[in-house]
Parts: C-alpha cells; structure tokens; sequence
C-alpha cells in the first residue's frame, strides 16, 4: 500500500475485516522503516491480544512486541480523551472540579450519541500534533459512524458557532439555583418553574446549564482542533482505503461512501473488496464436485461478478484490490504480516494494471 501517506484511514462498513486490514498495513508501515501507531476503536479480542493491548486502557499506546520497527497500538476510550481534555484545557483547578463532579458531564463523556466520534476526532489531533510518529494508521467504526466522525469536526465548529451555543451559555439560573425568568413572576413563575420540572426534570436543566458555563472557556479551543483536523483529514498527505465485502449486493454501499469521500474533498487511495470467494472449480466437471464444492463455485462466481460490476462504475484510474477469503481466522503476528504482504503486491499490480 502506499506508505508514504502520514495518515491512512481505513473505512466501510462493518463485518468486512477492517480492523485485521489495519493492523496488517501497521506491521507493513513499521517493516518499512516508519514508526507507526494502529488506533483503532473496537477490535476482537484475538486481534487485541495478537497486537497485545488485550489489557490497555484509556488510550495507552502499547508497543507491540515481535515486530519489524517501531509499531504501537491503541484502543480509542472516549471517557478518557475527554477526561484527558478537562484535565489539559480547563482554566484552573476549579473548574476541573466543576466540570468533573457534574452529573450531566458524567452522562454526556460516556453514553452521548456523538461523542465516540467528537473524541475520536481530539484524540486523532493529539497523537498528529504531537509528532511522536511518522505514520498514523486509523481504523474506523461500520459506515454510518464512520461518516459521523468525519463529519464530526465541521458539526463542531458549526454548533461552536451557532446561536444555541450561546443560549445554552447563558445564566438561566440564580445563585438559588432558581430560573432568572420564573423567579420574577411570582406565582406564575413558580407554576411554569413545577411544569418544567415535570416535564425535563430542573436538576437536569440545572446540570446542563453548569456544565456549558464551567466548560465555556475550553470551546475555543475545541474549535480550534477541530479545524485543524478537518485539514488533516482532507491533506494531500492522508488516503483513505474503502474496505467493502464480496458481492454484488456490496455495491450500492461502497458507492455511497466512495461518492461521499469524494464530496467532501478527501483522497481515496484505494478500494479493497475483502473475503473473495476462489475458483474451486476450474478445470473440474461440476457433476464431480460435492455439495461443498458447488457452494464454493457459487460463491466464488457472484464475487466475481460483483467485483467485474464495481471495477466498471469505479473511476478507472482507482486502485481495487481483490483479497482472498483466509483459510483461518488471522490472530497472529506472522499471519497479519503475510496479509500485509499480499495487499501491498496486489496495489502494486492494481497500479500496473488499473482496469484489469
């Protein structure tokens, strides 16, 4: 694959072995000569243990052992990028202790839809800012996540900008805890303020109100990150690879991101269709091949079809990579490396013979 990229970032949808492609191009980049870091968000745990961050926690970049050059792993942990980010950004000591010992912030840093992507988005800026590597490979979540984080830092700088941001930065409450608004209507303003409290529950208007005023001070700087990693994103220096299955049921899908990458200015570096199905059937009469065997034949021959469709919608000059379906499930090292190997000699012949 193309190492010379700083950043990769591997995409599509889920089940299609995204994460085993990831860290297989890690151990090709690290051979190359290139420290390198596999960030990935959920792997399984035979892959976690085969890179051997079974037991890693909160971001920690693990170095994995067995490897040809400098390689290093780690798993995204959302509560710990933003705990991280309090801990770094907030003005003083007490504002880290408002924001850490406010309910609302506990539920937003860890179950808020949106915020695995967002913290992704911060930690992808901390480890390319920091310069600790020379090539970063980032694995992503199934489709629709995945075009959630890469829409995540234009979401940011637009709600940061945004009239709503404002209103939820304005002093609702007194130092009684009481609605400013309510408070001057007497008892009206108390009926309204019980109707509220019915209906949305004051503690958490409360909570929500606290948390946007004590986390105010750092919203410039998320602003800030967000727009650098919106640059990142769409260098000249980061590819993506577009992970998809075999079949000709995959292509509406593949299509779509595709199309969506190209919409937003990123660079799409190649398209590798996973788990092709092989020919077990040349040169054998079919009446002679078993059940299995005919299956197989099936399988192989719809992949194919479907991979001949894709090639003729795709723009020529992309690279599509065919990778084979694997025998075993890939849990080690050297059988991680040996797919690296073959996905690096197909992008090579892919780029000799774009059409083929």
């Amino acid at each position: 694959m193309d190492l010379g990229s700083r950043l990769t970032v591997v995409v599509g949808s889920g089940g299609v072995g995204k994460t085993t492609l990831a860290a297989a191009l890690g151990l090709r980049s690290a051979a190359a000569g290139f420290d390198t870091l596999v960030m990935t968000f959920d792997p399984s745990r035979r892959l976690k243990d085969a890179l051997g961050i079974g037991d890693a926690e909160g971001n920690q970049e693990v170095v994995v052992a067995g490897t040809e050059g400098r390689l290093h792993a780690s798993l995204l942990d959302a509560r710990a990028t933003f705990d991280g980010l309090v801990a770094r950004y907030a003005e003083d000591d007490e504002a880290r202790r408002r924001i850490a010992n406010n309910p609302y912030y506990h539920h937003l840093a860890g179950h808020l839809g949106g915020i695995l992507e967002y913290m992704a988005v911060e930690r992808l800026f901390e480890v390319a800012s920091s310069g600790r590597y020379a090539r970063i490979i980032l694995d992503t979540p199934p489709t629709t996540q995945a075009i959630d984080f890469l829409e995540a830092p234009t979401r940011i700088v637009d709600f940061l900008d945004s009239g709503a941001l404002k209103i939820a930065l304005a002093p609702w409450f007194d130092p009684n805890g009481e609605l400013r608004a309510t408070s001057r209507l007497g008892f009206v303003g108390r009926g309204l303020e019980r109707f509220l409290d019915r209906v949305v529950g004051m503690q958490l208007l409360r909570d929500m109100s606290e948390f946007f005023r004590a986390f105010g001070p750092l919203f410039d700087g998320f602003r800030g990150r967000a727009s650098e990693t919106e640059t990142l994103l769409a260098s000249a220096e980061t590819r993506f690879v577009l992970v998809t299955g075999a079949g000709e049921d995959r292509i509406p899908d593949t299509l779509f991101f595709a199309r969506k990458l190209d919409e937003a200015g990123y660079q799409l570096g190649s398209v590798v269709v996973n788990r092709v199905h092989p020919d077990v059937g040349s040169g054998v009469a079919e009446s002679e091949m078993s059940e299995g065997q005919r299956l197989f034949q099936w399988l192989g021959d719809r992949h194919r079809r479907g991979l001949a469709t894709l090639r003729g919608l795709l723009k020529p000059e992309l690279p599509l990579l065919a990778m084979p379906l694997a025998g075993d499930e890939l849990t080690d090292l050297e059988s991680l490396d040996g797919l690296g190997r073959e996905l690096e000699q197909r992008w090579l012949a892919a780029l000799r013979h774009p059409t083929s």
